[in-house]
C-alpha cells in the first residue's frame, strides 16, 4: 500500500494514512476513540463530534471492532493516549467490515479455550501474546540455520513422501501415489546419511515430519518440524558438541533480539541463557539417580526405557539441559552404531529438558554388512532399502547426528504448557482443519 505509515513511526507533526485493524471503540460522549492496531503497534483516533463531520463521526465509531480500516489525517501529541500520540482523522475508509459476532476476542480481556484459538487461529494471531511466540520461533529457527553454517553445513531438503519408513510400516501414514502406495516419511532419518557419504560432509535441514502415533497429549505432534543434523567424520560426540551449540545459540539470539516479545509474554525478567557445558550422563548414570530420587513407584532396571515419570524426576535432580549417553543397544534403532568395544551399548544419546525429550542421536552404523544384519534383527526386508544400503557399498565414511524437535524447543524455552502453542496449525488425533 503505498505512502503507508506503520503506527510506530507517527510522530507528531506528520499528516498520515495507517491501516490496520479496529482494536477497540470507546465512546465518551462528546468525545470518542478509536484505537487502531497494525504489525507494528496501536495508535489512538480521536473523533471530536461537534467539530468533526458528522458521517466521518458515525463511521468511525460505528465500525465493529477487528474490522480494516485505513485512517488518515494529522498526527499530534497526546501524552494521556496509549502511545502518547493521536490522530485526528481527516477520513477513514472501511476496508473490510468484520462480523460484530466474533468467535473469540483478540483483545485478550476475553479468554477461549485452546479448541476455539485454533478452530480461528487467524484471530487468535492478532493477540501481542501469540505474535511474540511466533516472533521467537522464527529467531530460533534462523539462529539454527545460522549456527549449523558456522560449523561448516549444508542445507538440505529430503523427500516427505517416500516408498518405505524410515523404521519400517509402523507409525506411517499412507498414501496413494499413482497408483502405488506411499508413505508419508518420519523422519529424513535414511536420505541425510546419504548426504554424508556424498562428500557434502556435514548437513542439515528444518523440515516437517509425519508420524502416525495416536497420541493425545500436551507434547505430541502427528506433523512435526523436525531440525535435523548428518555430518561425515563424526562420532556421537561430535553430534552432540553441535546440538548443544544450536541450542544455546537460540536462547541467545533471543536474548538479543527479542527483548520486547520477551515482555509481552512476562518473560523479560526470567529469561536465562544456558552457560554451562550441558551434562552427560550414560543411561546407567541416569537409571541410577532417578532410582536415588525415590520418586517412582518402581526401581529402573537396565534396559528399561525412561517413562515420564523418571524423565520428570531425573530433570527436576540435574535442573538443566543434559544428556543420556551410552543407552542399551536393544533401546535404540538398528542404524545406531554400538560401542567397539561392547556390542550391548550404544552411541546413541538423547538431550533432556527438565521436562521433557527434545533430541534422539547417535552414532550411526556405516558398515555394511552390520547394516544389513541390523534390518534383519528389526524384522526388516533389507531389499525394501536397497537405495540406502547399496551406497554403503561405496565407501561410506563413519557419520553421526540428530534430529530435535523444534515445536518442543520453541515450548521449553518459553514455558509453554501446550505444544500446540508452538505451531500454527497444530495436527493431531483430533485436528485436520484448519
Amino acid at each position: 500500500m503505498q505512502d503507508r505509515t506503520y503506527t510506530a513511526d507517527a510522530e507528531p507533526g506528520d499528516e498520515v494514512t495507517v491501516a490496520g485493524w479496529v482494536h477497540e471503540v470507546r465512546d465518551l460522549g462528546g468525545i470518542a476513540f478509536l484505537i487502531l492496531r497494525d504489525a507494528t503497534g496501536k495508535i489512538q483516533v480521536k473523533f471530536e463530534k461537534d467539530e468533526m463531520d458528522e458521517e466521518l463521526v458515525e463511521t468511525g465509531l460505528g465500525v465493529s471492532r477487528e474490522s480494516v480500516v485505513t485512517v488518515s489525517g494529522a498526527v499530534e501529541e497526546e501524552p494521556r493516549a496509549p502511545t502518547g500520540v493521536e490522530i485526528t482523522p481527516d477520513s477513514l475508509e472501511v476496508v473490510a467490515p468484520a462480523d460484530p459476532e466474533l468467535p473469540l476476542d483478540p483483545s485478550g480481556k476475553v479468554d477461549a479455550d485452546i479448541s476455539t484459538r485454533l478452530d480461528n487461529r487467524t484471530l487468535d494471531l492478532r493477540k501481542d501474546e501469540v505474535q511474540a511466540i511466533f516472533e521467537i520461533r522464527a529467531e530460533i529457527l534462523r539462529a539454527a540455520r545460522e549456527q549449523f553454517r558456522e560449523v561448516g553445513c549444508t542445507e538440505i531438503t529430503t523427500p516427505k513422501i517416500v516408498a518405505t519408513g524410515t523404521e519400517g510400516g509402523t507409525e506411517l501414514f499412507p498414501i496413494t501415489y499413482f497408483g502405488q502406495e506411499a508413505f508419508m516419511n518420519q523422519s529424513p532419518q535414511l536420505f541425510k546419511q546419504l548426504m554424508a557419504g556424498s562428500n557434502l560432509e556435514r548437513v542439515f535441514e528444518i523440515g516437517p515430519i509425519f508420524r502416525a502415533e495416536e497420541h493425545n497429549t500436551p507434547r505430541h505432534l502427528n506433523e512435526a518440524t523436525s531440525i535435523d543434523f548428518e555430518g561425515a567424520f563424526c562420532d556421537h560426540h561430535d553430534a552432540m558438541d553441535v546440538v548443544e551449540g544450536v541450542v544455546k545459540a537460540a536462547y541467545e539470539a533471543i536474548a538479543e533480539n527479542c527483548a520486547d516479545e520477551l515482555e509481552t509474554l512476562g518473560l523479560d525478567e526470567e529469561f536465562e541463557i544456558p552457560d554451562e557445558a550441558f551434562p552427560r550422563l550414560s543411561y546407567e548414570e541416569a537409571i541410577e539417580r532417578i532410582n536415588a530420587t525415590g520418586e517412582l513407584d518402581e526401581q529402573l532396571v537396565w534396559g528399561d526405557d525412561l517413562p515420564t515419570e523418571a524423565e520428570k524426576a531425573l530433570g527436576q535432580d540435574v535442573g538443566g539441559h543434559y544428556f543420556i549417553t551410552d543407552w542399551p543397544s536393544e533401546i535404540k534403532p538398528f542404524y545406531i552404531k554400538d560401542h567397539d568395544d561392547d556390542e550391548q551399548l550404544s552411541t546413541g544419546f538423547d538431550l533432556m529438558h527438565p521436562r521433557m525429550e527434545l533430541v534422539s542421536g547417535g552414532q550411526r552404523e556405516h558398515r555394511y554388512d552390520h547394516l544389513v544384519e541390523g534390518f534383519k534383527q528389526q524384522g526388516l526386508d533389507p531389499d525394501q532399502f536397497e537405495y540406502y544400503t547399496k551406497m554403503f557399498k561405496y565407501g561410506m565414511p563413519p557419520h553421526a547426528g540428530f534430529g530435535l524437535g523444534g515445536e518442543r524447543l520453541v515450548m521449553t524455552i518459553l514455558g509453554l504448557e501446550n505444544i500446540r502453542e508452538a505451531v500454527l496449525f497444530p495436527r493431531d488425533r483430533q485436528r485436520l482443519s484448519p
